[in-house]
């Protein structure tokens, strides 16, 4: 089961002695983490004229996040977080500078695919080592949960800001500003995170039993990456098929103002309910929230006015956070102890793939059929990942042997 949080949950897991300045940096590193991709997408956009090549671009640069994540997270595990992002950093701040030129000098779109990839790879995933650092400086319970809760919510909140600020961004006469100061603000961030005393103090547990699948041996975590590659599919639906219909009613611009509405919705309810999640069984609770979420986005399908388009977002939007945490606090029963940060690249990576089947297909169904099916689409595809989820429900509520003191004390 998991604790009830409340707000001076919330107050004493930010104010815990080591905590402030890690959090502060992490802010910086991770508000960009929304606004490099679309600054790329803007840039190449405008630069060579082609959705399609700015899309490719894109797509190389999420991939390269995808698998940067999973192999960072490994990194840190063996090595601490401090020296890895020290120079994960540098390196992504020397491939932006690459990608700048490239793009500059209209280089082939393979060069540019390239380079791409490459920035995507290298983006310090401090993300992920700051959610091991909350589990390092707080004991399991409800102060340690607030603290899981808070990065999901802030990075509801950064997804929400930092499309925005990229399009006004990429909008100046240079059309490489918001790479420009999304790049340097995520470097500048992720080298003060490595340098905060907490984060150079933390020391890697002592590695027993690695294997090649590092926290994918343990098949309670399988289980919670299909929990999350759900989730990401039925928002990647969806992030298609809001513009398009917002586009149908002739309403372009209102795409990503209706795509912020579930976010809002989100960051509330989500603090709301993790005073009193529901259901208590982490191996139950899975499967029924991402079941929640995939009937609610059906609401989405009836053809209506973008007023109601908007209200259901608003209602569906409440699924986020509660899955964002979970999916976090999941990680506590089912991930191997010394495996912590790769098992949350894990997660990135999961979501990030999700996103992209779920908009490569909605974008299809959008051309080819109607907006309507896309939504449609999305919440078969999410009762089908739930079911599995369900199905495979043992093996999270199995955990992970080495964590049955943990369990107790989390009461998870």
């Amino acid at each position: 089961m998991s604790h009830n949080v409340s707000l001076a949950d919330y107050r004493a897991a930010l104010t815990t002695p080591g905590a402030r300045g890690p959090m502060i940096a992490a802010v910086f590193a991770r508000l960009p983490i929304a606004m490099v991709g679309f600054s790329m997408l803007f840039y190449v956009q405008r630069s060579t004229g082609s959705y399609a090549t700015a899309g490719l671009v894109s797509a190389g640069a999420l991939v390269g996040a995808a698998i940067g994540s999973v192999v960072q997270g490994r990194v840190m595990d063996r090595l601490g977080p401090s020296r890895p992002l020290r120079v994960t950093a540098s390196a992504f701040a020397v491939f932006v500078t690459i990608a700048v030129i490239a793009i500059e000098s209209h280089a082939s779109t393979p060069a540019l695919l390239a380079f791409a990839f490459l920035v995507g790879l290298t983006q310090p995933t401090v993300g992920s080592a700051s959610r091991t650092l909350w589990s390092r400086l707080l004991p399991a319970g409800s102060t340690r949960q607030a603290a899981y809760n808070y990065d999901a919510i802030s990075i509801e909140v950064f997804f929400i800001l930092g499309p925005g600020l990229a399009g006004l961004l990429a909008a100046l006469p240079w059309a490489g500003t918001a790479v420009l100061v999304s790049a340097s603000t995520q470097t500048m961030g992720a080298f003060w995170f490595a340098l905060t005393g907490t984060v150079r103090e933390q020391r890697p547990l002592v590695q027993t039993g690695s294997s090649l699948l590092g926290p994918l041996v343990s098949p309670g975590m399988r289980t919670v990456i299909l929990a999350v590659m759900g989730f990401g599919v039925v928002i990647g639906f969806a992030e298609v098929a809001v513009p398009a219909a917002a586009t149908a009613a002739g309403q372009q611009a209102m795409g990503g103002l209706l795509l912020s509405l579930w976010s809002i919705s989100s960051v509330i309810f989500g603090v709301l309910y993790g005073m009193r999640p529901w259901p208590r069984q982490m191996h139950l609770r899975l499967p029924v929230l991402l079941t929640g979420f995939a009937l609610l986005i059906t609401l989405s399908a009836i053809p209506s006015s973008l007023f109601w388009l908007g209200a259901t977002l608003l209602v569906a939007g409440t699924m986020i956070t509660p899955q964002s945490t979970a999916h976090s606090t999941a990680l506590e029963q089912v991930a191997p102890p010394n495996t912590m940060t790769e098992a949350f690249g894990w997660i990135i990576t999961a979501v990030t793939l999700g996103l992209a089947l779920g908009q490569s297909v909605s974008g299809y169904l959008v051309e080819h059929v109607s907006v309507s099916s896309a939504f449609l689409a999305a919440a078969v595809a999410g009762l089908i990942f739930a079911g599995l989820v369900f199905v495979f429900r043992g093996t999270i509520a199995a955990g992970v042997p080495g964590r049955k003191a943990d369990h107790a004390l989390a009461s998870y």
